[in-house]
């Protein structure tokens, strides 16, 4: 059984721009915590010219994309997102770039926040994300399975003998060729 998610815009609210208020995840699922991506390339480089909030914002989203893709999430999965701006003047085209990826007939709640600088000197933004997931029961078996397999080889780290005093390892012999 999957979770269900309800995104709500309380009527008391003002009716916000690209996000939810409320979104409310019902039954058993999979929390997914992204974390904070900057507009970095595979290698570890910003992307564009400096001070280009576009690029930055544009390969922000790409890496959530990949980030979500590798436990098997869409956008449509997330239900908060977290941006840090080192300029709010931004918004606009943060909005714009945003509302090419995310699910605009439910938005995830989110929540935007200036502050003086980021961790990685450049960057202009970084962006954080959770996304809710159907329960992965066959991976969790599958874990599970590993373990047991995995303490059947090693005898639970007993050697195969019950707990008890360790025996003192033998000296192995020397063998001549």
């Amino acid at each position: 059984m999957a979770a269900t998610l309800r995104f709500s815009n309380p009527k008391t609210l003002y009716d916000p721009p690209g996000y939810s208020h409320v979104v409310e995840a019902i039954g058993p699922g999979r929390i997914v915590y992204i974390a904070g991506q900057l507009g970095m390339d595979v290698g570890g480089k910003l992307v564009g010219q400096a001070g280009d909030f576009r690029a930055q914002a544009a390969q922000t989203f790409e890496n959530l994309k990949h980030a979500l893709a590798e436990v098997g999430a869409t956008f449509s999965d997330v239900v908060k997102i977290n941006t840090y701006l080192t300029d709010l003047t931004h918004l606009p085209i943060l909005r714009e770039v945003r509302n090419g990826y995310i699910n605009m007939a439910a938005p995830p709640a989110s929540t935007t926040i200036q502050i003086t600088a980021l961790a990685r000197e450049g960057a202009l933004l970084e962006i954080e994300a959770i996304a809710l997931l159907p329960a992965a029961p066959s991976r969790a078996a599958a874990t599970s399975s590993r373990r047991k397999r995995s303490a059947g080889k090693t005898g639970a780290k007993t050697g195969g003998r019950k707990a008890g005093p360790k025996k003192r390892p033998r000296k192995a012999k020397a063998r001549r060729r």
